[in-house]
């Protein structure tokens, strides 16, 4: 049935219409902004200025071919000395682009022959539609294929296109930036490579991103979901098991010219004792250091812990902690417990330091109370028992055991506010002391903030002793470019430091500026301030004040990100007693490319610090990283030295290292260093090291039973349904001459049941959808289906046209003409584009009900798919034909019978 336009055009045949000059321009002003794909009049003025009434034969032509006059030609009466309006009835295609055209009248006086024409300007305004819709997305991809996604993409507008493809998952198989004409339709597919090695089936999901070189604001993003069934599946267990890895090392130090070396054994292990991880637990014995002490080998440790629900103990070496007050981080063997309730917590531990000369044991008890979820307080009580031998507490000799009550608290004020605190007094037989710390956090949309105060008496005998620290930071965002910032700090001097390490420098530093991010990926800082550093070591290499101002970049161009930094200061040297100026350039450039990162570094300065003035240092260096595989990978690091005021830590001078997986669960480490040791100078130690990894799983409990999964491959029609080869997982069965299978000893899970296409006929289909998704819990299971013919569908999309007027013809642009022909199953659904006068065809379809559903696609509207759903049942080896039809609706224009007459009093100027 071909639809009908109806057109009430009242002024064709009777169009003498008199309006008011007001009238007129408001008709006028309807030649602006007109929308692609209308139907519209256009009023033209035209004036009988003689004695006599006029007849006038008029033609209508326009500028473009896509704007078309619904009638092209009539006859127009007009009365003696009267002025009408013409309306010219227009169709606009959708496809016109935006901008200027004319309307022409050729006008011919039939009474005389005299032809004049009249001409009018209209504007098309700009429509932009983007349409992107999904095709043929693959449900299923092996491990180590690559998943290829492809989408229609198409211009519905009137406005030719310049589109962004991105996607932050896949790989877009066309350039970047694509231009898209009104109509115009390109295919765009994406692609990603999975791991082969993925070792448990998963879903991923790959997107396109479609978006405007002048609109960007209107992101179109598509998404495809496809699922990966690995070719390598990880073995599930029938055991749950405790990762542990034990090591050997053999470790060697060249240390100021003495040579040591020796083994070290290590095992370690962290997990669950069973599948609801309830009970936690985590061991560790690292057997003594063979050569000195340093940052790059461990110290012997061991010790085992266990946690379950609310309990938990630990046994052996810890850094033990009671509070930051009374002690902070004491490394020893001993024990800790602790019980949590529904809002108290009791607990308490017992440590001997094994790194403090002063202490020889403490014990800890305390109780926390819950507020709410981010509220606490807590009370509790350390007590110090001394060595019996000469030693000293810091400044003061712990001469009786001490008594050490503290109360904290932490709490959250607010969304925005946190503040928590320490108060501790401590009792010897001789002194008393005090000490107490305020901490409070702020977190506001422009404001943040952090600031800490501590202090502890002079007789104070925890941690801390004789001491005050300040600490703070505050930031605010004037905009989202700019933001102010401020920093103080003020480092405690007299704490109770293991000797196992060197305390860093004293330092007071205090620095306020402000940072403007110029762009998303980078930021320039200015900052002014002043610092002082005195070193704790006798004899002192350094002991200065120094004002600066800093100026940082940080810039990311490209695969580098680039940081630079100049520093200016003017120095007062305590150390030698004069005064000069400091200044330092540093530059970092770091990229990764080739799956190896780089990173190069360099400063030089020109200081008054140390014991020259105006002495000159350059410091350089690079570090490389490479991972030549998931099983290899090598690092490289040099530095010719560093600063005087790093000192307190080992640092490397050069470094290499290499890991390699020997196989699954084996690994091996070697690595080379040289390096300048804590305190040290100018020598420098090489340390090497040769370490093989084991990693056992240890089975702990037995979670479940081993299940068996079977069925028969019914013949429906084929040749043969015997040596059909299937997989499940890492298993595999052949079908017997039955057509039966099965899988024995299989561990529970689930699982995807697949066919090795190379062992059936090219033609042959399974009747369920195939791989298969199974859950196998049971004991036994049983999976049955059928193979048979594969069905076919073809069909061809016919044009026609009941409409001569003169349209511009769909067989003029069949090529950009397109519909989409999408086929349906129950579990499975096919999309192609097509297009108009060409054929398609759908093959190997599963035999059954099909459902066949056809989407315009941005078809021009004066066109009509006669059908839009097609059903039917396709039978084994059917090959199945369809037609569809596209037909040009047929306009017709009714006629008002009666003379529709606007009349009006002419007011004439008085002169």
């Amino acid at each position: 049935m071909i639809k009908t336009w109806t057109l009430f055009i009242i002024i064709l045949l009777f169009p003498v219409f008199t309006f008011s000059q007001q009238q007129s321009d408001r008709l006028i002003s309807k030649k602006d902004s007109l929308m692609p794909g209308m139907s519209t009049s256009i009023p033209l003025s035209l004036e009988n200025s003689s004695g006599e009434n006029k007849v006038y034969d008029i033609s209508v032509l326009t500028s473009s071919p896509q704007i078309t006059p619904i009638l092209s030609k009539g006859k127009f009466p007009i009365a003696h000395h009267e002025t009408s309006v013409y309306l010219v009835p227009l169709r606009i295609a959708s496809e016109t682009p935006q901008g200027d055209y004319s309307i022409t009248l050729n006008i011919t006086d039939l009474s005389n022959g005299i032809i004049f024409t009249k001409s009018s300007q209209i504007t098309v305004s700009g429509n932009r539609k983007v349409s992107v819709t999904v095709l043929d997305p693959p449900e299923f991809t092996r491990a180590g294929e690559t998943i290829r996604a492809s989408f229609l993409l198409k211009n519905n507008g009137n406005v030719t296109e310049t589109l962004v493809l991105e996607s932050k998952n896949a790989i877009v198989d066309h350039d970047a930036s694509l231009i898209l004409a009104p109509n115009e339709s390109k295919v765009i597919t994406i692609h990603k490579v999975t791991d082969s090695e993925l070792r448990q089936n998963e879903f991923q999901n790959l997107n396109l991103s479609v978006y405007s070189k002048d609109n960007p604001k209107e992101n179109q993003i598509v998404y495809v979901s496809t699922q990966i069934i690995s070719v390598k599946p990880s073995e599930n267990d029938i055991y749950h098991r405790l990762p542990v890895a034990a090591s050997l090392s053999f470790i060697g130090m060249q240390n100021m010219g003495v040579y040591h070396d020796g083994f070290q054994g290590e095992i370690y292990g962290k997990g669950t004792l069973d599948k609801d991880s309830k009970n936690q637990v985590e061991f560790r014995a690292l057997t003594r250091n063979p050569i000195e002490l340093n940052s790059f080998t461990p110290y012997e440790e061991y010790f085992v812990n266990y946690k379950r629900d609310h309990f938990f103990i630990h046994l052996g070496d810890k850094m033990y902690s009671s509070s930051y007050l009374t002690e902070f981080a004491r490394y020893g063997r001993g024990a800790e417990i602790r019980y949590d309730f529904n809002r108290v917590s009791l607990g308490g531990f017992y440590n001997h330091p094994r790194f403090f000369r002063d202490i020889k044991d403490e014990l800890n008890v305390y109780s926390t109370f819950k507020i709410r979820k981010e509220s606490e307080i807590s009370a509790g009580y350390l007590y110090k028992t001394p060595r019996k031998e000469e030693n000293r507490f810091g400044d003061v000799r712990l001469d009786s055991d001490a008594h050490l009550p503290y109360i904290k608290g932490k709490f959250k004020i607010s969304r925005h506010i946190n503040v928590s605190g320490e108060f501790a007094y401590s009792n010897t037989r001789q002194t008393d002391g005090t000490a107490y710390k305020l901490q409070s956090e702020v977190n506001f949309e422009k404001l943040s903030g952090n600031l800490m105060y501590m202090r502890a008496s002079p007789m104070f005998a925890g941690y801390f002793t004789n001491t005050n620290t300040f600490n703070g930071n505050i930031q605010y965002r004037l905009s989202k470019k700019i933001s102010v910032l401020a920093t103080y700090t003020q480092d405690a001097k007299n704490f109770e430091r293991d000797t196992l390490f060197l305390a860093a420098p004293y330092r007071q530093y205090f620095q306020y500026g402000i940072q403007y991010k110029y762009l998303p990926n980078g930021l320039i800082m200015l900052n002014n301030g002043y610092q002082k550093y005195q070193d704790r070591l006798e004899p002192r290499q350094f002991d200065y004040y120094e004002r600066f101002f800093r100026v940082s970049l940080n810039q990311q161009i490209g695969i580098f990100q680039i940081n630079f930094e100049g520093q200016i200061g003017k120095t007062d040297n305590y150390l030698t007693g004069f005064n000069g100026n400091s200044s330092f350039y540093s530059a970092n450039l770091s990229f990764e490319k080739f799956r190896t990162s780089f990173n190069i570094f360099g400063s030089y300065a020109i200081t008054s610090r140390y014991q020259l003035q105006n002495q000159k240092q350059l410091y350089y260096g690079a570090r490389v990283f490479s991972k030549f595989s998931e099983k290899t990978s090598l690092s490289i690091f040099y530095q010719n030295n560093y600063v005087p005021e790093e000192y307190f830590k080992d640092r490397n001078l050069f470094e290499l290292l290499f890991h390699q997986q020997l196989f699954p669960g084996n690994e091996l480490d070697l690595s080379g260093r040289y390096s300048l040791q804590r305190g040290e100078i100018g020598n420098k130690d090489f340390i090497f090291s040769i370490r093989y990894t084991w990693r056992p799983h240890i089975p702990v409990q037995k979670v479940a039973e081993y299940i068996s999964l079977s069925g028969n491959i019914r013949n429906l029609g084929i040749k043969r349904t015997e040596g059909i080869r299937l997989m499940l997982g890492s298993y595999l069965s052949v079908t017997d001459k039955e057509g039966n299978y099965i899988f024995k000893n299989v561990i529970p899970g689930n699982y995807f049941l697949e066919i090795d296409r190379s062992t059936t006929e090219i033609n042959d289909i399974s009747t369920s959808a195939f791989p298969a998704a199974l859950s196998l819990f049971n004991k036994e299971n049983v999976f049955n289906f059928g193979l048979t013919s594969a069905a076919n569908l073809q069909g061809h999309i016919h044009l026609q046209e009941t409409d001569t007027k003169p349209f511009s013809s769909l067989k003029d642009k069949k090529k950009k003409e397109s519909i989409i022909v999408e086929v349906v199953s129950d579990d499975q659904t096919y999309r192609k584009i097509c297009f108009i006068g060409e054929g398609f065809d759908f093959t190997y379809l599963r035999p059954g009900d099909w459902t066949v559903k056809i989407y315009r696609n941005g078809l021009d509207k004066r066109y009509k798919i006669s059908t839009d759903k097609f059903q039917f049942s396709l039978k084994p080896a059917e090959i199945k034909k369809i037609n569809i039809q596209i037909v040009k609706q047929q306009l017709e224009i009714k006629y008002q019978q009666e003379t529709l007459k606007v009349g009006y009093n002419e007011i004439k100027s008085k002169k």
